[in-house]
């Protein structure tokens, strides 16, 4: 039997994979987002630098990435629901086993390998099912789909530290680890989409044969053959190069802000003002790349370099509304950049090798991620 891949609805059931993708980004990576601020409290109660600690969130972030190939091969072999589903598994089982406090390497081992294995699983299979189920309106809704990370971001802060200095730093793992297990039900709700059967084939004689007597062509685990296409290579150096300045700016705005003797306060509330830039450049962005004006390559390409130009202005900002504006750009400019790179992987290896790409896009990420943080601070 030959099978055909479905017709993208572009609509419909659509609607709920996107609301569903919404969530699982909240309570993926909005809950990395704000891992700071348990920093303090687990570095307190081991009694251990700074530097040590954080490795719990770049245990975090290195398995997200290098998870990604995985989820993919999974992804094609099983379906993104199942994928999903167990992603929820071992996030949730992540933050209920680091409750227990047992040591520092016991966080390494579950708020890292576990929580960052279950990030890429859910992580991975949600952005494949948005792109699977649209095409005409597949930017948009691919950013409608990423501003859950931004949304829940900004819910998350308040009531995180809400709920550490309520329940402590242990007891706030055991509920966000309950809050994670939402994500089997997003997974649920993540229906596949049927392919079409084609019972009779033609021979290349003209002859009709039955397909059935054909051996069945073995599905491949992943593609990749995909780093010979010379489109793609020049897009993950582009993934690793942005990679090595995504974490910085939210890293190190308020450090920056603090040097030039701002009140403490105040520069708190850039991050807020630079989430809620994000969440509409997400929005806006997408909506622009609906409207097919450009190729998302090209429009993405626009964005970038002025991303590039906000951050070599954003040092001569001496006071705190020049750089609350900078910072503005910034977060619009990024959500920009997050609402169509995904998505600019299906221009590159077409939908059916989607998967593969952006497991292998994820992947070669992690290199920029590891370098871009301490080279910063150094």
């Amino acid at each position: 039997m030959k099978e055909r891949r479905a017709i993208p609805p572009d609509g419909g059931y659509g609607w709920v994979v996107v609301m569903s993708a919404f969530f699982i980004m909240g309570l993926t990576a909005a809950v990395l987002k704000n891992f700071g601020l348990f920093f303090l409290d687990i570095q307190t109660h081991f009694g251990v630098r700074t530097s040590t600690t954080s490795w719990v969130t770049s245990t975090t972030i290195a398995m997200f990435h290098l998870g990604a190939p995985a989820a993919s091969a999974l992804t094609l072999q099983s379906s993104q629901r199942v994928v999903i589903i167990v992603g929820g598994l071992l996030s949730s089982a992540g933050m209920l086993l680091a409750s227990l406090d047992l040591s520092l390497p016991w966080l390494y081992l579950t708020m890292g390998i576990l929580q960052g294995m279950g990030i890429s699983f859910s992580w991975i299979p949600a952005n494949s099912m948005v792109s699977h189920y649209f095409d005409r309106w597949r930017p948009i809704a691919y950013a409608i789909a990423s501003s859950g990370e931004c949304v829940f971001a900004i819910m998350f802060g308040p009531l995180f530290q809400w709920l550490i200095e309520t329940y402590s730093w242990q007891g706030a793992l055991l509920i966000i680890g309950g809050l994670q297990l939402n994500l089997c039900v997003c997974g649920a709700l993540m229906r596949p989409l049927e392919t079409v059967q084609n019972p009779i084939q033609q021979t290349k004689d003209g002859v009709e044969a039955d397909a059935a007597v054909l051996p069945p062509k073995r599905k491949p685990l992943f593609h990749f053959s995909l780093l010979r296409k010379p489109e793609l290579l020049l897009y993950i150096l582009f993934a690793i190069f942005a990679a090595a300045g995504f974490f910085i700016p939210p890293l190190f705005l308020v450090p920056f802000a603090n040097s030039l003797g701002i009140d403490k306060y105040w520069p708190a509330s850039i991050l807020s003002v630079l989430a809620f830039a994000d969440l509409a450049g997400r929005l806006i962005c997408g909506w622009v790349a609906n409207m097919r004006l450009l190729r998302n390559l090209q429009l993405l390409t626009m964005v970038v370099t002025l991303l590039g130009v906000v951050l070599l202005l954003l040092p001569i900002g001496h006071n705190y509304w020049s750089i609350l504006v900078f910072s503005s750009l910034y977060g619009f400019l990024f959500g920009c950049v997050v609402a169509i790179h995904v998505t600019s992987i299906v221009d590159i290896v077409t939908l059916e090798a989607f998967d593969s790409g952006l497991g292998l896009f994820m992947l070669f990420r992690s290199i920029g991620g590891f370098i871009g943080p301490p080279a910063a601070a150094a």
